[in-house]
């Protein structure tokens, strides 16, 4: 299925625009360090604050987030935002959290990012207008790097780690993640929710299953953008790539997704000789001469170790009896969502 490009003119006034009644939900774990600059983003939407509520879901900090969102619904409410702050400590999982806030919401319309991304002011009003179409369940917005520092995070701004264009271009299907995404409410009542105690996959598999079941058509906002900070360490960069092998192997076991290919001795003896022999004194060359920069030089190796741990998260990973389970926007053994006390 080929998503849908949203072509809503760019400078379109805000009154000619589809404002429905939105509900954005974001799962919170140990945030106090985005908090801030996360709620200067919500602050600063252009969508009309009277047709937009905002669902901030702690999933069991431990850190001074409870603290922060009661004053951040106080500060809310003076500035005439609806802020709304839960609490989902059943299940330790952004997947569970963001369940919590869908059964929670008030709108048809659900729109899902995270704590650690700083949504642009027009986010929310250009990631809405696909929805014009009523055949439209889903829409992707772009996600971009915030600026980085370290040569890592140059490395992932250059493959383009982030970009939504990845995941919509999916052989499968495509789909968007949850930094960036919107569904019909309507659409969850046959595909049901997220899986709670799914660890990684959660958006794609809740994707296709709208897609599928449904036959909801997903569209691509582009306009309608996140920033998102990359990876600065190996080690953080190593466990990201790890994430996404485990990823694939649970969305194997359950849509049958083809593995990605493992890497073999061959493999990587010619990339590293290729690497050594070739790349390396090239780059260290144009380096020298100031026309190409570190990140040209540690491209191969950086690169081998990302498919690495790709590689091992698919190997390694094993799809727990629970993690298939999914729940259900109308069902009466589930207990209401906890709204957090003042």
């Amino acid at each position: 299925m080929t998503p849908v490009q949203s072509d809503e003119p760019m400078n379109q006034p805000v009154d000619e625009k589809f404002l429905p009644p939105v509900s954005v939900i974001i799962p919170i774990y140990n945030g106090e360090a985005d908090l801030p600059d996360l709620l200067d983003c919500l602050w600063a939407q252009t969508y009309p604050a009277s047709q937009v509520e905002y669902l901030l879901v702690d999933n069991g900090s431990g850190d001074r987030t409870p603290d922060l969102l009661k004053a951040a619904v106080q500060t809310s409410g003076d500035r005439g935002i609806t802020l709304r702050y839960l609490s989902e400590t059943q299940v330790q999982s952004s997947y569970a959290a963001r369940n919590t806030g869908v059964r929670a919401a008030k709108s048809e319309i659900l729109a899902f990012t995270d704590a650690d991304c700083r949504p642009q002011p027009d986010w929310l009003i250009n990631l809405i207008q696909p929805f014009t179409d009523p055949a439209v369940g889903l829409v992707a917005g772009e996600v971009v790097a915030l600026p980085g520092t370290t040569l890592l995070e140059e490395f992932a701004d250059r493959q383009d780690t982030l970009s939504q264009k990845h995941t919509l271009a999916h052989p499968f299907l495509p789909y968007g993640q949850t930094a960036n995404l919107a569904i019909r409410q309507q659409a969850l009542e046959k595909a049901g929710l997220f899986r709670p105690y799914l660890t990684t996959g959660g958006d794609a598999d809740m994707c296709w299953r709208i897609q599928q079941q449904g036959n909801w058509k997903l569209a691509f906002a582009e306009s309608a953008v996140v920033q998102h900070r990359h990876r600065a360490t190996l080690s953080e960069l190593r466990r990201q790539w790890h994430r996404y092998g485990r990823s694939n192997r649970y969305l194997h076991e359950l849509h049958g997704v083809s593995l990605m290919r493992e890497p073999t001795s061959r493999d990587y003896f010619y990339r590293w000789s290729r690497w050594f022999l070739k790349e390396m004194p090239i780059a260290a060359v144009k380096i020298a001469n100031r026309k190409a920069n570190l990140v040209d030089l540690i491209n191969t190796p950086v690169g081998l170790m990302c498919w690495q741990a790709r590689s091992q998260g698919q190997r390694e990973a094993r799809l727990s009896d629970a993690a298939r389970q999914i729940e259900w926007l109308h069902q009466s053994q589930f207990e209401p969502p906890i709204e957090a006390p003042d």
